[in-house]
């Protein structure tokens, strides 16, 4: 919605209207002043069929834009462009020493994600991922956990563990969702990834102690040298 030419304007103050064109191309309504006035060109001559009361005909104009915005071409918006961070990482990373841990009656072999960059990439970019992959991360600090999924084009399961080694929380983690899914307490240092549903396949529940090839998890993690 545009405002009026200023011609128009200055013909309304004069108390004539300009007029719109009927042509062979199409219509266009130019509105002065309290009326509007309707003209048909042919034949290089332009003949006044005369004002028309806006408010008895205040339907047709209403017509006559519906038609001259139904011939507009829609220009759909631009498809939005996902970004990456100057210092997120932009490929996965090569797997990550491992160390077997026991589940209750279950024994895996887990990466372990030690350093800022190896938590910050943890999963990203991996697909294919087996009933035998899983990645241990280590907190720095006891902390309220918040992981997410963005690059990540499969969905994994991840428990939430507190110091002791205990499982306090296992979460479904949805494939490229990038909304951050919180611990429910503060007191995470833990977190296991896994494939998607392997702790309900094993039958590993809140509640279930975790302990390293080395000992209890902070035996083997946060013993201070």
């Amino acid at each position: 919605m545009s405002n009026l030419p200023n011609k128009a304007i200055d013909a309304a103050n004069k108390g004539y209207h300009p007029c719109g064109a009927i042509t062979d191309g199409g219509l266009r309504f130019v509105s002065g002043g309290l009326h509007f006035a309707v003209c048909v060109e042919k034949g290089g001559g332009i003949r006044h069929i005369g004002n028309v009361n806006l408010k008895a005909h205040f339907a047709v104009f209403l017509l006559a834009v519906a038609f001259v915005a139904g011939c507009a071409k829609s220009v759909p918006p631009a498809a939005p462009v996902a970004t990456t961070a100057p210092d997120e990482p932009t490929q996965a990373q090569p797997k990550l020493q491992t160390m077997k841990f026991y589940l209750g009656a279950e024994t895996i072999d887990a990466e372990l994600a030690l350093t800022p960059r190896q938590e910050q990439t943890g999963m990203m970019y991996r697909s294919n991922i087996q009933e035998t992959d899983s990645m241990l991360f280590v907190l720095p600090y006891p902390q309220q956990a918040s992981f997410w999924m963005k690059h990540c084009p499969e969905s994994i399961s991840a428990a939430y563990i507190k110091t002791d080694g205990t499982i306090a929380e296992i979460h479904h983690f949805e494939h490229d969702d990038t909304n951050a899914v919180l611990s429910a307490t503060d007191d995470i240092q833990f977190v296991l990834e896994t494939k998607e549903g392997w702790f309900t396949r094993h039958n590993i529940g809140v509640g279930t102690l975790i302990r390293s090839e080395k000992g209890s998890l902070p035996e083997t993690f946060l013993r201070r040298n």
